[in-house]
């Protein structure tokens, strides 16, 4: 069997990725244009401004951040460089878990081995992942700890999809659900929520099964809600939709980076473990996908049942002292005005209600999230 080595951090490093759609600046459809803004991309961001499974999207990923503070500045120099290249070519950037309108079947896959044995594996699972999350990484200091909070932290997953739900659309179609691109994941083998595993050891027995026995071709198809990453040493949260702005995205960075150094302590502490049956956190995490901010989301412990904006409330006074150690208090506030919503779904929604058209909605949403030098 290969030996996974997990990099030891001996601090909460943060990074953040954030996927983000590139629209035509005047049908406002999706366009598969990756590789032309790629090759305007500076040479010194090539490695962190990257091309996705389909043409129409890309991601930008922070380096290894102390702070917030931090990944706000890095993350805003990229964005303002991607923004400059796709003002040249008539393009936008749109902040949505999923487009409004554009269809998947009409997205082209981006020209790469990996990606088409993908493709080649998973078919139309695969084609129809047109869809747009925000992924946040958080240093740890061993595997045993990083497979622990991937645990520890599952009951909390609902809430972050909830108040980051900005995909009520699919296909051209209102959905029902404030978190589409959330269900669309679920359609991978290997995505949603993880196993339950006990330490590191569980975990590398099980990656090297998967692809021993042709299950998975590398670790990288495990595409869980939550998982350890061994590489970069760190806890990835992979729940949330991609909010409708930078200033959001902050937020529930700040609040998965105090949440996933909360669950650390409380391990160092030896705080018990009580055990949370995982139908209930499948359970919750389909009222968070259905019903965004306005879901009631059942305690896993006490049974109680209670709204998202005070299960908010709840954790963020529990988080306070950790944010102040880590000093991102202002980002971790914003998330109560996420969960007080309007979110990013209600607001998509409210857009098509006012507009009745679905090409105008993306046009507003793009102007409303870009970023000013």
């Amino acid at each position: 069997m290969s030996k996974l080595v997990f990099t030891h951090n001996a601090e909460p490093t943060l990074g953040v990725e954030i996927e983000l759609a590139l629209v035509d600046g005047e049908t406002m459809a999706l366009s598969n244009s990756i590789l032309e803004v790629l090759k305007r991309i500076p040479p010194s961001l090539s490695e962190q401004i990257k091309p996705e499974l389909m043409q129409c999207y890309l991601e930008i990923n922070t380096g290894v951040c102390r702070t917030v503070s931090e990944a706000e500045a890095d993350l805003r120099e990229k964005i303002l460089a991607v923004q400059g290249v796709t003002d040249d070519l008539g393009l936008r950037l749109l902040w949505s878990g999923t487009h409004p309108f554009s269809l998947w079947r009409d997205q082209k896959l981006t020209p790469n081995e990996r990606y088409q044995m993908l493709l080649n594996l998973l078919e139309d699972t695969a084609r129809q992942l047109i869809t747009f999350g925000l992924h946040v990484h958080v240093g740890v200091d061993s595997g045993d700890k990083a497979v622990m909070i991937c645990e520890r932290i599952m009951q909390y997953l609902p809430a972050l999809l909830a108040i980051s739900s900005n995909s009520p659309f699919w296909d051209n179609r209102v959905t029902g659900l404030h978190s589409s691109r959330s269900k669309v994941m679920e359609g991978l083998p290997t995505a949603g929520l993880p196993m339950l595993m006990r330490n590191w050891s569980e975990y590398t027995w099980l990656i090297n099964h998967l692809i021993d026995t042709g299950f998975i071709n590398t670790i990288r198809e495990i595409w869980w809600d939550v998982r350890p990453h061994h590489n970069f040493g760190t806890v990835e949260v992979r729940i949330c939709d991609v909010p409708a702005n930078l200033d959001e995205a902050l937020g529930l960075a700040a609040l998965v980076q105090c949440l996933v150094q909360t669950l650390s302590d409380d391990i160092d502490q030896g705080v018990y473990q009580h055990d949370c049956h995982p139908m209930m956190i499948r359970q919750n995490k389909w009222r968070a996908c259905r019903y965004g901010v306005r879901a009631n989301l059942v305690d896993g412990y006490s049974y109680e049942v209670r709204p998202v904006r005070e299960v908010i409330e709840g954790l963020v006074r529990r988080l306070w002292t950790t944010a102040e150690k880590l000093e991102c208090q202002e980002y971790l506030h914003r998330t109560l005005g996420l969960a007080a919503g309007p979110s990013g779904a209600e607001r998509q929604l409210a857009l098509l209600a006012e507009t009745g058209d679905p090409v105008e909605v993306v046009r507003r949403l793009t102007q409303a999230s870009r970023l000013s030098a």
